[in-house]
């Protein structure tokens, strides 16, 4: 009989939907706001300037406030009626993946240095502003986006030991996801991704329909970063978050 029970025990468990991955108060999916949105979380896999998964980042999940992702769900929107959409590379950061940064920032690895860094001493990459010890990414309300035009493109996935392109270099040279010409691309950590940094007529009016559309719905650009933007009145403006970035469960 004892025997029994146990199995019955085993297949209630087995047969029991999956736990869904809790978010604090406030925070959401961007994939259950607006899944028009392209998601390719750059820290999450090895294209990016460490070269590796990022602590924290369980999964290429687009996580934000409530209040960010509506107002992201509202660029996206007027974007798509002009044939372009979204591409966001980073949103909601733990605070642990921060600290990998700091920790990367003073070890001697710099595998990913000619694609992402190349004219710059990593050792500088806190004093200069191109990284913090306190993200606003943690506070859950900025985003890194880029535009790309519709329908979206097939990208190949990049995988370790692939050659490494310059983020400097011209548009045809540089590593291609799919987005229009900004300039440089995501997470190039050299004076070129200033905003108002001269990139030509084309990359320059593609970075101010950036800015425009995110301004118009309520986000603000930064002085180092192009692609970076948090929202004005953001929830929780001095709450650092440190919960991992977890599989979404399809509704």
């Amino acid at each position: 009989m004892r025997w029994l029970v146990a199995l019955a025990i085993v297949a209630t468990i087995a047969a029991a939907p999956a736990a869904k991955p809790s978010l604090p108060k406030g925070f959401v999916y961007l994939a259950d706001v607006s899944p028009e949105v392209m998601q390719d979380i750059r820290y999450a896999g090895y294209y990016n300037f460490v070269g590796k998964p990022i602590r924290g980042y369980r999964a290429g999940e687009c996580i934000l406030t409530r209040q960010a992702a509506d107002a992201l769900a509202g660029a996206e929107k007027e974007l798509n009626e002009a044939g372009l959409t979204l591409r966001v590379y980073d949103c909601y950061r733990p605070q642990r993946a921060v600290d990998e940064f700091v920790a990367w920032s003073q070890n001697d690895d710099r595998t990913m240095k000619a694609a992402f860094y190349p004219r710059v001493n990593k050792s500088e990459l806190f004093k200069l502003g191109y990284l913090a010890a306190k993200s606003a990414h943690s506070r859950g309300s900025t985003v890194d986006a880029s535009i790309e035009r519709l329908p979206p493109r097939p990208v190949t996935p990049f995988e370790p030991g692939q050659s490494l392109h310059s983020c400097i270099g011209t548009f045809a040279e540089r590593f291609h996801d799919g987005t229009i010409d900004m300039g440089t691309t995501f997470d190039c950590l050299d004076p070129l991704s200033h905003p108002d940094a001269d990139v030509g007529a084309i990359a320059g009016a593609h970075r101010e329909l950036l800015r425009s559309v995110m301004k118009k719905h309520g986000f603000l650009g930064a002085k180092d970063e192009w692609w970076h933007f948090t929202l004005r009145w953001e929830p929780y403006p001095s709450t650092y978050f440190d919960f991992p970035i977890e599989k979404r469960q399809a509704r």
